[in-house]
This record gives C-alpha cells, structure tokens and sequence, in this order.
C-alpha cells in the first residue's frame, strides 16, 4: 500500500514541457535499480516522450528533465546544466534520513512505513526542494528482493507521475534539523550468535546474498548465511 500528497503547479507550463520532452534516465553504476531504470525508459517513450537511458555523465544530452536514479558519482555542475531540471528518489522523510541506504536504515529501526521523496537535486546531497512525497508499507516479513522490487516500482511511479503533471510542479525546502545514514558496508551484515533469528531477523531482511551476506564468527570461524523465503508446501 502506499499513499501520496499532490503537489502545487506553476500556472502555465513552459514550452519545453509540451510534448514530446527529452528525458534522460541516469544509473551510474550496475545498481539493483538498472532494470527499473530501463522499464522507466520504456514507459516513458510509450507516453510519447523521448527517454534514453544513460550509464555516466558523458551520455547525459540536452533536455528537459533528468532522473538519476541510485547514482554514487557526484554529478558536476556543467552536467547538470543540460537539462531544465535534475531530480532525485529518496527513501525518507526528508530533511531526516539524508544520505546512504535509507530504505535499509529504516528497516533495521524497525520501520515499516518508508517515506519516499522525489527531489531536485541540490549542491549538498539529498538537500533539495521535495517535489512529490509518497509511502512505502511493509508488512515486516519482506526480504531484500521483495523490499528493492517495492523500492523500483514506486521510483517509476514518482518519475512517472512528475512527468503527467499539466505543468512542471513547484518544490518545497526541507524544514527542520537533518540526520544523515551512513554508507552501508559488507561487516554491517554480521549477526551475533548468541542472540535470536527473531531478534535480528530484519538484518536478515536487508542483507544482499550475494553482494553483503549476513554471516557470523564462531569458534574461531566465520560462517556465511544465505536466507530466502522456504513455502511450507515444499518438501
């Protein structure tokens, strides 16, 4: 489930948002997010826009509006001059829950209603006006699959219902003090032993199998743990 607030419009739209608008979709790095990204070109051009998908700064062209989705590189300000605007997707209640992982943050707070906000990019980061605010709800039994499939499908919303609005929609500045997550890393997947599944079970949520297993050192050892949902009707 997810609910969304409707933003305010500037009067009249300015000509470049007639269609058919150029829209550059930006991933700069093989994120989990790539497959989104690319569905988000493909829906983009079947609504009579023009959306090319960009895998660096250098493929970034001229246009209207530029998405940049799960990117790691600060993007210099000539780049950024290429298009009208620049906007972002970002998990959290912003100004709180700046920076890295947000959705992940969350989870291991125990969250289960992830705010989501798409925002102009600003020259501190995650700093810019929030143009659409929506809502991610869990249920507290998703995995990380599960969890970044909900993530990519309402990163396209967003994107999506920017782009149908009459006429380009106004920000609004964050208010209030922010907080900032740091960037998640490999040794953040360790469990503790002697405690619970149940009590650590939304690390286990969170944790990438491949990419940052959860693990555990015992004994002298480290063991790796691999976690995937198991349907009772199988043997």
């Amino acid at each position: 489930m997810t609910s969304q607030s409707t933003p305010a419009t500037t009067d009249r739209a300015p000509d470049w948002w007639s269609s058919p608008r150029k829209i550059h979709v930006v991933v700069d790095n093989p994120s989990w997010i790539l497959p989104y990204a690319e569905q988000l070109v493909e829906m983009i051009k079947a609504g009579g826009d023009d959306a090319v998908l960009c895998r660096n700064h250098d493929a970034v062209g001229k246009g209207g509006v530029a998405f940049y989705l799960g990117c790691m590189h600060i993007t210099p300000p000539g780049v950024l001059g290429r298009n009208r605007v620049n906007l972002v997707v970002h998990e959290s209640d912003l100004p709180k829950g700046r920076g890295f992982a947000p959705v992940a943050w969350q989870i291991l707070g125990g969250a289960d209603r992830i705010p989501v906000c798409l925002i102009d990019m600003a020259a501190e980061v995650d700093a810019g006006d929030v143009i659409l605010r929506n809502t991610m709800q869990f249920s507290g039994h998703e995995l990380n699959d599960e969890i970044r499939n909900a993530q990519g499908r309402i990163t396209i919303d967003v994107c999506l219902r920017y782009l149908a609005m009459p006429s380009p929609p106004a920000g609004e500045p964050q208010v209030g003090d922010p907080s900032f997550f740091p960037r998640r890393r490999p040794v953040d997947s360790e469990l503790d032993p002697h405690r619970s599944i149940a009590e650590q079970f939304n690390l286990l949520r969170v944790v990438d199998n491949d990419r940052y297993p959860a693990f555990f050192r015992l004994a002298g050892h480290r063991y790796r743990l691999r976690i995937e949902k198991w349907d009772e009707a199988e043997p």
